[in-house]
C-alpha cells in the first residue's frame, strides 16, 4: 500500500518527524499514493483516528505520538482501514541500556526513536550508569564511550519531534562498580558498588551527576536508580557510622538526593526494590509477607514516585498484589517489565510475552498509569538489542487495546519496523530449543557458543535433545528470511548463531567416541570436516556481530566481547593441532577427551529448565580470582 503525504500542508508539530519517516520508508510513499492528512483534535485528550475512503485518510490526532502511531499503523496495512485508538496509560515508556559496554551511537538512538514513535511510544530513557559527560570529572565514564551534552541534547530535540518524551536515567546509590574502581572516587566510596551515605563529599558528587545528566532534556523528570544496593551500610559506612539499620540509612540518602532534585526543579522516581527486600525475612523483592516497618514508611519522602520492576511472573494476581502493597507505602507505582535481551545474543521474545501479557493485564485491571519496559543487556550485551523491538510492539498493542489481536500486532509490527514479527520471534529459537518444557528463560545459545570445546560443561544437560538438527534447520530458514531488503537482514546474526552451534554442540561428543573407540579415520575426518568447518563459522559470526557492533554502538566496549572470540578461536585452533598431534603420534593421549563430564554441574532453573548461566562461568569449570 502506498500513502502520499504532504509533509508541508501537515501541522508544525509533525513536518520534521513526517519528512524523516517519508525518506526511510520511500518505497510505502508516492506522489500517486492514497492522500493522508492531519488535523489537531482539540477536542479529545489523547489518542487518534483514522477515516479511510477511497479518495484519502484523514488523520485526527491529540498528541504528536497518537499522529505516528497511526502513521504506524497505515504502514503496516494492506489497504487502509478506518479505526479509533485511546491509550490505557498516559506514559507508554522503554528503558534502555546503555551501560554495559554497548553504548548506542546517535543515529541508532535515533532509529530507534523512530521504531517507537511509529508503535506509540511515547518515553525513552537511556540508562547512563556513567556514559554521559560530567565536567571535572574526566574518570566518570572513563574510555567507556560517554555521551557529550551535545549529543543528548541533539537526540531530545529528535525524540520531540516525535512525541517521545526523553528521560535521564542514572544512579545515585548502588551499581557503582564501574566508577568506583577508580582511586579518584576512594572517598565516596562505601562498598565496590555503593557510594557512601551521609557524606558530604558523596552528595557533592551527586549533585554534579545529576545536574549533568538532567541537563541535556527537556523533561524535569529524572531516574534515579537506587535499585539492589545490598551493601548499604555495610563496607566503610559501618566502619564512620557504626551498625544502623539498613532501611534508615536508605531513606536518610533517598531524602537528601530528593532534596538535590527539588533544587533544580526536577521529579525524581527509584526502583522500588530495596524498601520490600529489607522487609523481607528472605530478602526477596516479590515476597508478598513482607514486612516494611510503620516508622519507615513515615520517613520515605515526598515527591519520589516508585517504580516496580518485575520481568519473571507470569501470575497476574501478583502483580496485583505488588501493586496493592505500593499502594501501602501511600505511592501509585510505576510498572517496569522487560522484554529478555540480557545474558543473550537474541531476545527471548516468546518468554518476554508469557510475562507481559501478565503484566500488562494487570496493570490495566490495577489502574496502573505509567508503564516503562526494560531492555538490559547484562554480561556485555553481546544482543542485537534491536531484536527487543518484537517485544516492544507486544507491549504497544497492550496500551491500546484491551486484548491482543494477534493479526494487528503482527500488521503493526510491519509498519513500525519493516519486518517480519513471526522471523524475529523464530530467531529467539537459539535458545527455545525442542527440548524445553514450558517457559524457560535460558541462554543456551550463548553457554553453548563460550564454552569450552574440550572441557564442555554443559554437555551432559542437553545430552541427546536433537540441537544438531534443530540448529541446522534454524540456520537455513533465518538465512533465507535475512536475504532480503527489509529489517529482517538483522537476522543474520543469529542465523549465523544458529550455524555454529549446529556444528559444535556435538563436537565433544564425537570426538569422545572416535577416540575412545580408538577410530584414527573419524578423528581425521572430523579435523578435516566439522572442526575445520566450525573454524569457518566462527570467523564469519565475529565478522558478522562486529559488524552489527559497529552500526548499533560506540567501538568502546566491543575489545570485551572480541577477546571472547578470540578466546574462541584459539582454543578451536588448539584443539586441531592437539589432535593432529595426537594422529602423527607425538601425544600418546589426548587427556580432555578421557574425562567423564559430570551431570548437573549448574543446576537447572526454578522451573526445571535448562539454566540462565553468565560467560565466566561456562568458558572455563576455574574459577579465576
Amino acid at each position: 500500500m502506498q500513502y502520499y503525504i504532504d509533509v508541508s500542508t501537515c501541522p508544525d508539530e509533525l513536518q520534521y518527524g513526517l519528512q524523516q519517516i517519508v525518506e526511510e520508508r520511500s518505497s510505502h510513499f508516492s506522489e500517486s499514493g492514497l492522500p493522508v492528512t492531519f488535523v489537531k483534535d482539540s477536542a479529545r485528550d489523547s489518542g487518534a483516528s483514522a477515516d479511510a475512503t477511497e479518495k484519502g485518510v484523514t488523520v485526527r490526532y491529540a498528541n504528536v505520538i497518537d499522529a505516528f502511531r497511526v502513521v504506524g499503523r497505515l504502514l503496516g496495512a494492506e489497504r487502509a482501514e478506518s479505526f479509533d485508538e485511546t491509550p490505557r496509560f498516559t506514559m507508554v515508556g522503554v528503558m534502555l541500556d546503555v551501560s554495559r559496554n554497548a553504548v548506542f551511537t546517535l543515529e541508532s538512538c535515533k532509529t530507534f526513536v523512530r521504531r517507537l514513535a511509529l508503535m506509540g511510544t511515547n518515553m525513552l530513557m537511556l540508562y547512563t550508569e556513567d556514559v554521559f559527560e560530567v565536567p571535572d570529572e574526566p574518570f566518570f565514564g572513563y574510555l567507556r564511550g560517554r555521551y557529550t551534552y551535545d549529543e543528548l541534547k541533539e537526540f531530545d530535540d529528535y525524540a520531540f519531534a516525535f512525541g517521545v518524551e526523553l528521560l535521564p536515567c542514572i544512579q545515585a546509590l548502588g551499581h557503582f562498580v564501574q566508577v568506583l574502581q577508580w582511586p579518584a572516587y576512594a572517598d565516596i566510596m562505601d562498598t565496590s558498588s555503593v557510594v557512601l551515605a551521609d557524606d558530604e563529599k558523596t552528595y557533592a558528587f551527586l549533585e554534579r551527576i545529576i545536574s549533568a545528566a538532567s541537563a541535556p532534556y527537556r523533561s524535569n523528570r529524572i531516574h534515579l536508580g537506587m535499585d539492589e544496593a545490598d551493601s548499604i551500610g555495610k563496607g566503610r559506612y559501618k566502619q564512620i557510622h557504626g551498625e544502623k539499620r539498613q532501611l534508615d540509612i536508605f531513606n536518610s540518602h533517598l531524602t537528601r538526593v530528593r532534596d538535590i532534585c527539588r533544587k533544580q526543579g526536577l521529579r525524581p522516581m527509584i526502583w522500588s526494590d530495596m524498601y520490600f527486600r529489607l522487609g523481607s525475612k528472605t530478602h526477596d523483592y516479590y515476597d508478598v509477607e513482607t514486612n516494611i516497618p510503620d516508622d519507615v514508611k513515615a520517613e520515605i519522602p515526598e515527591g519520589v514516585d516508585l517504580v516496580y520492576w518485575d520481568y519473571y511472573h507470569d501470575d497476574q494476581a501478583l502483580y496485583e498484589k505488588m501493586f496493592a502493597l505500593h499502594q501501602d507505602l501511600d505511592r501509585a507505582p510505576l510498572f517496569q517489565g522487560g522484554v529478555w535481551t540480557w545474558g543473550r545474543m537474541w531476545a527471548n521474545l516468546p518468554y518476554s510475552r508469557i510475562m507481559t501479557n501478565a503484566g500488562m493485564q494487570a496493570c490495566k485491571t490495577a489502574g496502573i498509569r505509567e508503564v516503562i519496559t526494560s531492555i538490559w543487556g547484562d554480561d556485555g550485551t553481546e544482543c542485537d538489542m534491536f531484536s527487543a523491538l518484537a517485544g516492544l510492539q507486544l507491549v504497544a498493542e497492550h496500551a491500546y487495546a484491551d486484548e491482543i489481536d494477534e493479526q494487528l500486532l503482527r500488521r503493526n509490527f510491519a509498519g513500525s519496523c519493516n519486518a517480519d514479527y513471526d522471523a524475529w520471534v523464530k530467531a529467539s529459537a537459539i535458545d527455545m530449543v525442542p527440548c524445553l518444557e514450558g517457559k524457560s528463560f535460558t541462554n543456551v545459545s550463548k553457554w553453548m557458543l563460550w564454552q569450552d570445546p574440550l572441557l564442555s560443561i554443559m554437555d551432559p544437560i542437553v545430552e541427546g535433545a536433537g540441537l544438531e538438527e534443530h540448529y541446522a534447520a534454524l540456520a537455513r530458514s533465518l538465512s533465507n528470511t535475512a536475504a532480503g531488503d527489509t529489517e529482517d537482514k538483522r537476522l543474520k546474526f543469529p542465523a549465523c548463531i544458529a550455524k555454529v552451534l549446529s556444528l559444535k554442540c556435538e563436537l565433544r561428543n564425537k570426538l569422545v567416541s572416535a577416540y575412545k573407540g580408538g577410530d584414527s579415520g573419524a578423528l581425521k575426518s572430523i579435523v578435516d570436516g566439522r572442526l575445520a568447518e566450525l573454524r569457518i563459522a566462527v570467523d564469519e559470526l565475529w565478522r558478522c556481530h562486529r559488524a552489527m557492533w559497529h552500526s548499533n554502538y560506540k567501538p568502546f566496549g566491543w575489545e570485551v566481547l572480541e577477546g571472547r572470540y578470540g578466546g574462541l578461536r584459539a582454543r578451536l585452533e588448539t584443539v586441531r593441532d592437539r589432535l593432529l598431534s595426537y594422529l602423527d603420534g607425538s601425544i600418546d593421549s589426548i587427556a580432555e577427551l578421557e574425562v567423564t563430564l559430570e551431570e548437573r554441574a549448574i543446576p537447572e532453573d526454578d522451573a526445571g529448565g535448562l539454566p540462565y548461566v553468565p560467560y565466566a562461568r561456562v568458558v572455563t569449570p576455574s574459577t579465576l580470582k
